[in-house]
């Protein structure tokens, strides 16, 4: 049975994003709260990427949390003691299909020119 290695002592806020239809386009909007959940969330150290011959570190992190059928892949945390929005890397594991735990890796949003 898997038992979490690292206390759930980090607060963030899990952002669900709401679909509008504008025009007859589907756009996806975040709303600026949500629900807290509390979890594990280390970074390691970022992830190291090159592209195009050019070395660069993003900032991932890991999470891991108590499980809720509504953290997908299309929502968003913010770590509520730093202020930092992510958003989820892929689709989150289920640990052990037990719907006790779950596990996630996060990207950090930046702004955009």
């Amino acid at each position: 049975m898997y038992r979490p290695k690292k206390s759930f002592n980090v607060p963030m806020m899990l952002l669900v994003p709401k679909w509008e239809t504008i025009n007859g386009v589907r756009k996806k909007t975040y709303p600026t709260t949500g629900e807290i959940i509390h979890g594990s969330f280390v970074t390691y150290g970022g992830t190291e990427t090159t592209v195009n011959g050019v070395y660069g570190l993003e900032n991932t992190a890991v999470v891991e949390s108590y499980f809720r059928p509504d953290i997908k892949a299309d929502c968003k945390i913010l770590v509520l003691s730093t202020g930092e929005i992510y958003e989820i890397m892929g689709q989150p594991e289920n640990l052990e299909m037990r719907n006790r735990f779950v596990k996630f890796k996060v990207k950090a949003v930046r702004g955009k020119a």
